[in-house]
């Protein structure tokens, strides 16, 4: 693979993780950010099974993560009134995790590690504020791609997606539409943090939900904020729910966060002051939940990766199967050296059964954290305080910790997929 010239779209979590297996295979990368800058806001992420794997491959990786973790202890789950009635944590395991993750992390604080490890590395490139504009493809010459901004027409013998579920650089490698191959799962959250100290001073979340699907958390923030996640989960059914989101999201952040607002008032708990905390918030985000299933995870010499090409939804593996997507596509790229379609049809081959895993929704998931009815919040709250105390006696309940490991197994298990230790030239 050495001197292979490679495009990586999207300087995200998969983007810089990419490119830093890609460099250490040989190759030169170049990273395009449509924005002007490294975006640093974001939810609240957690790194679990194949994900972790990859981490410690990385050197210095899992230390710079352990150093920005979030200060979440636990999440609380809460009546109305604010009284907690079941409160789950981390295990302390990393092969066994639960709800609450041995490595939970604010987006930004992770993607700035991974650019902080790549930024300086003499085989990649960064270029903010640049977007492709077109690409074309002929048999197996390398790939010719314009730019919007400024940057100069050029070849490069692989391009690589990492630019989210709503990806531009698959629909133009596919020639389809942004949402032709996204599943909705009929939810959408919006994130943002909220200066007002609403957990007074605590570092365990709380989270509350209410009928017709509305959820509400709060969670330790940096410096003192509060950080919010709002979710609206509504039936997994033919309906498209979430078509007045998107038509509010195209209007802007003011437009959105009107809805949001609305979508929410009179929720209960703590959502006014949350409400009036998001209005004045800078750094608001909000986005559909999707899974992303294509036919292949490369077209040509344009290969997905992320959300990109397999964004699971609710699983809980987002993160972790980009950090897998990444590794995998450039030690198999630098595994077959001279044969690139050979690499890509092994990058296929080797994710398509982590794909697919990752993204088996586990049952009951997301509903089961917004329930649509008072009926089906007091089933919900039942369930969850008996799992609550059965992890609180785990020496006595051993067995419960271990069905609920196997029943969530995708999300809460040990690595079980066997990523291969490849061999970089570099």
């Amino acid at each position: 693979m050495s001197g292979l010239n490679v495009l990586v779209v999207g300087a995200s979590i998969a983007g810089p993780t990419a490119a830093y297996w890609f460099a250490k295979a040989g190759a030169n990368v170049t990273i395009i950010e449509r924005f002007p800058k490294l975006r640093t806001n974001g939810q609240g992420i957690d790194i679990r099974t194949a994900g972790v794997t990859v981490m410690r491959k990385m050197p210095r990786m899992e230390a710079a993560v352990r150093a920005k973790l979030s200060q979440l202890e636990g999440l609380s789950f809460v009546r109305e009134n604010g009284t907690p009635f079941a409160t789950l944590k981390a295990t302390g395991d990393p092969n066994q995790q639960s709800l609450v993750s041995e490595y939970e992390i604010f987006r930004g604080d992770l993607a700035q590690i991974l650019f902080d490890l790549t930024k300086d590395n003499e085989r990649i490139k960064y270029v903010f504020g640049e977007q492709i504009s077109s690409m074309q493809q002929k048999d197996d010459e390398p790939v010719t791609v314009e730019f919007a901004n400024g940057l100069r027409t050029a070849k490069y013998d692989l391009v690589v997606a990492c630019d989210g579920a709503t990806s531009r650089t698959r629909a133009m490698a596919l020639g389809c539409d942004i949402r032709e191959h996204m599943r909705p799962v009929n939810t959408w959250a919006a994130y943002f943090s909220v200066e007002q100290d609403l957990l007074e001073g605590s570092k365990m979340g709380h989270a509350f939900s209410t009928i017709e699907g509305r959820f509400l958390a709060l969670g330790p923030g940096p410096s003192g904020l509060n950080q919010v996640t709002l979710m609206a989960v509504r039936p997994r059914n033919d309906r498209d729910y979430t078509l007045p989101f998107r038509e509010a999201s195209k209007q802007g952040v003011g437009a959105l966060k009107q809805y949001v607002f609305q979508y929410f008032d009179g929720a209960g708990w703590k959502a006014d002051e949350i409400l009036k905390g998001m209005m004045k918030s800078e750094d608001f985000y909000a986005s559909e939940w999707v899974q992303v299933k294509v036919p292949s995870v490369y077209r040509g010499r344009v290969a997905l990766v992320g959300d990109a090409g397999y964004a699971p939804g609710p699983t809980g593996h987002g993160t972790s199967l980009a950090i897998a997507g990444a590794y995998v596509l450039a030690g198999e790229v630098g595994r077959h050296k001279n044969d690139l379609a050979a690499g890509l049809r092994s990058y296929e081959e080797r994710m398509r059964p982590i794909i697919n895993d990752m993204q088996k929704i586990p049952p009951g998931i997301p509903g089961i954290m917004a329930p649509q009815t008072a009926w089906g919040i007091w089933l919900r709250n039942t369930l969850f305080i008996f799992v609550a105390w059965c992890m609180a006696f785990s020496s006595l309940f051993a067995w419960i910790s271990k069905f609920f490991a196997s029943y969530f197994a995708s999300a809460f298990g040990s690595d079980k997929y066997g990523l291969p230790d490849y061999e970089w030239v570099a």
